[in-house]
């Protein structure tokens, strides 16, 4: 098999490129069977393009790709994938993490287990769901609302000390509590009327967590074809307040006093407008319509996680 390092330099609070090909170099010198390659993002966009470019030229070759980097950085392998029409069963891809969040990973393991490339190496496969929005893709949790403008910050504060780093989504909260909890909304589940109303804010979700630290959808299995559709209606900001912990904990879905405040539900396919262009997160990434159409891919891709 094939192992291909695809390296986003500006990831995370700092450019990772020296660590991760010292690491990677290290260990082919002592595994001389191994057969790597290390390719470092030119621009956004651009490792999405690279593997989607390698695979069909390479279209009988097993191999799995390593999304050096956070959510954003698996975003594009995972789309270089699909939309070279891979092969899930020659073609796996897998998270080294060196991102400020890399949210998707926890659903199996923890930052320091997908850092260790000898369990990465030798780890399982396994078949995942992803979401088309329109015509991009998604491997773990859309997010409109309050929760995009929190992610819009998150973003542009995420290399500054202090309010940066692990820091960012919490920054982005903070200062959104004052400019973005209330957004208007149409949205169907699956051709049946979901809302139209005001809302707070609205995750769809195939992963369980965002925001580096915020279990978004607890009950949310990645390889059962269905995805999470999460709304929290406009609430005081008293109330806001006191479920970010539970928020943080994935306790949230469990609340009585929770319920009158939520709409959930499970569906395939999604219909979101409203009258004026809206930010829409995609795995980190913003997304600027007036309409989306997020559809739920079963098993699309074959994901590795660390051998235990």
């Amino acid at each position: 098999m094939k192992h291909i390092f695809v390296i986003n330099p500006c990831a995370g609070k700092q450019d990772s490129t020296t660590l991760v090909t010292q690491k990677v170099e290290a260990y082919a010198a002592s595994h001389p069977d191994f057969d790597y390659l290390l390719y470092v993002t030119q621009a956004s966009g651009d490792g999405s393009v690279f593997v989607s470019d390698w695979i069909s030229q390479h279209p009988a070759v097993e191999v799995r790709f390593y999304a050096c980097g956070g959510d954003g950085t698996l975003n594009e392998v995972v789309s270089g994938v699909l939309n070279a029409h891979a092969d899930p069963n020659i073609v796996q891809l897998t998270v080294h993490a060196n991102g400020s969040g890399n949210d998707y990973i926890k659903y199996y393991a923890s930052h320091e287990d997908f850092n260790d490339i000898d369990r990465l190496v030798h780890g399982t496969p396994h078949p995942v769901d992803v979401m088309k929005v329109n015509d991009r893709y998604s491997i773990n949790v859309c997010n409109f609302g309050f929760d995009a403008m929190v992610c819009k910050i998150g973003n542009d504060v995420r290399r500054k000390p202090i309010i940066g780093g692990k820091h960012s989504y919490t920054t982005g909260i903070i200062k959104s509590i004052f400019t973005s909890r209330t957004n208007y909304v149409r949205m169907s589940v699956d051709g049946e009327p979901f809302f139209d109303g005001k809302m707070l804010l609205t995750t769809l979700s195939n992963g369980r967590f965002n925001g580096g630290c915020y279990m978004c959808a607890p009950l949310s299995k990645n390889d059962d074809g269905l995805l999470e559709v999460n709304l929290f209606k406009p609430m005081s900001l008293w109330k806001f307040a006191s479920l970010v912990d539970a928020y943080t904990k994935g306790t949230h879905i469990h609340r009585p006093d929770v319920k009158r405040l939520m709409q959930y539900r499970q569906g395939t396919q999604v219909e979101i407008a409203s009258n004026e262009p809206f930010w829409l997160v995609v795995d980190g990434e913003m997304m600027h319509y007036k309409h989306y159409r997020v559809q739920n891919i079963r098993h699309a891709v074959t994901f590795v996680s660390p051998h235990e």
